[in-house]
């Protein structure tokens, strides 16, 4: 009974860590170029009370064995990057990526990476986010320039009232083997770790790198009517575990009381 306590409290511990990630997941439904999350859960170890495949007395062979679990555990909350829908807006600073890859910013002299392509000019007229992070690699638009155009290949031209182009870049765009390792810094940044490995760049629509959108932003992938279940699902698991709690208490209570 102590170990239904313990197994119990494990449960709803964990599904508390999953009630926080929809929470967080519902949250930015409506931000630009979100990722949700997921728990996965792993068991806990187990005490062995008989092996199986063991030798009885009579020299017989167990079939099974008595494994009692422990409880549960968060093992990780991953991002999963499956591709949010497009809004368009016609602005020609805003973009998106269709398919695989992330925008590479410089935040403090720190590399980052982002699927929000919400983009503006800074007082120099370099293109960077809302936060002033500017684009890599940095281009300027010339004070002259009236439009901006953007190929799907990433091909940037800035060009004048007179149609004349004044000045081009490449965009480049980024990727990694394991997207899932990038570690989340708010603000709809990434920072590269161990488990993501080195980002490979490429031109947009080689080598299985997305293509560009001019004028759209990719929302966040977030399903509502996942995540509800989801929670309903977490809730239910929670009281199951507080159920537990309370019939092993009673138990405990009932074995106490035997020797009055």
């Amino acid at each position: 009974m102590i170990r239904a306590l313990w197994a119990s409290a494990s449960g709803m511990a964990s599904q508390q860590t999953q009630i926080d990630a929809i929470a967080h997941n519902l949250a930015n439904i409506n931000t630009q170029g979100f990722k949700k999350s997921r728990v996965n859960f792993q068991d806990l170890m187990y005490q062995t009370l008989r092996t199986a495949g063991s030798t009885t007395a009579a020299g017989g062979q167990l079939p099974v064995g008595i494994q009692v679990g422990m409880g549960s555990k968060v093992v990780s909350v991953e991002k999963i990057f499956l591709q949010g829908d497009f809004t368009q807006t016609k602005n020609q600073l805003d973009l998106a990526i269709e398919g695989k890859g992330f925008f590479k910013l410089l935040n403090n002299g720190q590399e980052v990476y982002t699927r929000s392509g919400a983009f503006k000019m800074d007082k120099d007229g370099v293109i960077c986010d809302s936060n002033g992070n500017r684009l890599q690699p940095e281009f300027t638009v010339p004070a002259k320039a009236v439009t901006i155009t953007i190929e799907p290949g990433g091909k940037l031209v800035a060009a004048g009232s007179d149609g004349k182009e004044l000045a081009s870049a490449q965009i480049q765009l980024f990727d990694f083997v394991n997207p899932a390792g990038l570690r989340a810094r708010g603000q709809n940044l990434f920072l590269v770790s161990d488990g993501s490995g080195d980002p490979v760049q490429g031109n947009p629509g080689t080598d299985e790198f997305g293509t560009i959108l001019q004028g759209f932003t990719e929302m966040s992938n977030v399903d509502v009517v996942e995540e509800m279940i989801n929670m309903i699902m977490a809730q239910r698991a929670y009281e199951m575990g507080t159920k537990v709690i309370q019939t092993s208490d009673q138990c405990l209570q009932q074995a106490n009381n035997l020797i009055r």
